[in-house]
């Protein structure tokens, strides 16, 4: 009896250390792509990144021997857009702002997801923990620390897709496991691979030089994570799923830190240190029965 708890017990905490590890390697992956932007742009790693990505994961999953239902299509495909609009509109703001900064706002999109599953009186504080820390960050007044609007602009509508990106992963990822991301990876480089060619140029896009790098953005940012969190995805709650994903604005907050010499001012830690407060309240308090439903 012991040993099953035992196994249980592990079997539980394997998502959750996968979900973890999933985190740290985007982040390390977002540190190392910022570093080749000033060569061929945000579209340009971008575009490589979701097309080295997509072949790897199809050489992992071979999602050629599925079968596909009607059903499934829409969700998939509308999971394989968020992915890539996501990653894109995420790539843009890491253009204009820190990384840390980039992750905390692009995080009021799950976040989102998770308050507004629950409607509570307690909701309010965690609403009112959000506001104070955008108070923070967005470009308000004439503060000194006043951040490029359209950096601000594009980390938000990343959040929008993420937000997507949560809801349809678990979607189409309840009839497929992990091997949904190939699909999803595959869709995403069908759309913003060409945008990356026409914005970067061929001539530079496919410069054999930065292959190497490319090729370690692409396991880092995309294989290895979303292979680790679409298993996640589908092991955890959406309660669980949202406290532990609390803790990807300070590790981009780190991760800008130690890879890209981006130290924050003290008003924009406090901001980031409000809404991880917000998204771990909001989630630890949700009810079981609201937890985002999966479509069979």
């Amino acid at each position: 009896m012991a040993l099953s708890k035992h196994r249980a017990a592990s079997f539980s905490l394997l998502p959750v250390i996968l979900l973890l590890l999933s985190m740290t390697s985007i982040q390390a992956g977002a540190s190392l792509a910022k570093t080749i932007f000033p060569v061929i742009g945000a579209p340009g790693v971008t575009a490589l990144r979701l097309a080295l990505g997509t072949i790897i994961l199809f050489l992992i999953f071979k999602p050629w021997r599925l079968k596909f239902q009607r059903s499934s299509l829409l969700p998939l495909f509308a999971y394989g857009i968020s992915l890539g609009a996501m990653n894109y509109l995420f790539y843009m703001s890491l253009s204009r702002i820190p990384l840390g900064i980039a992750v905390a706002l692009e995080f009021t999109g799950p976040l989102a997801v998770a308050m507004f599953s629950s409607r509570r009186p307690l909701d309010f504080l965690w609403i009112a923990l959000v506001i104070a820390g955008l108070s923070f960050l967005l470009p308000i007044g004439n503060s000194v620390n006043t951040l490029d609007p359209i950096g601000i602009a594009y980390a938000l509508g990343a959040g929008v897709f993420w937000a997507l990106y949560i809801i349809f992963g678990q979607r189409a990822g309840a009839g497929y496991g992990a091997a949904t991301v190939s699909i999803g990876s595959l869709i995403a480089a069908f759309i913003f691979f060409p945008i990356g060619l026409i914005q970067t140029g061929p001539e530079l896009l496919f410069d054999a030089s930065l292959l190497p790098i490319a090729l370690g953005i692409a396991i880092l940012s995309t294989a290895f994570p979303y292979t680790l969190e679409m298993i996640a995805l589908t092991r955890l709650p959406a309660k669980t799923f949202g406290t532990l994903m609390s803790l990807e604005p300070a590790l981009g907050a780190l991760s800008g830190i130690i890879f890209l010499n981006e130290h924050l001012a003290m008003s924009q830690w406090i901001a980031l240190f409000c809404i991880i407060c917000a998204s771990i309240g909001s989630t630890s308090t949700i009810k079981r029965k609201t937890k985002i439903e999966k479509v069979e």
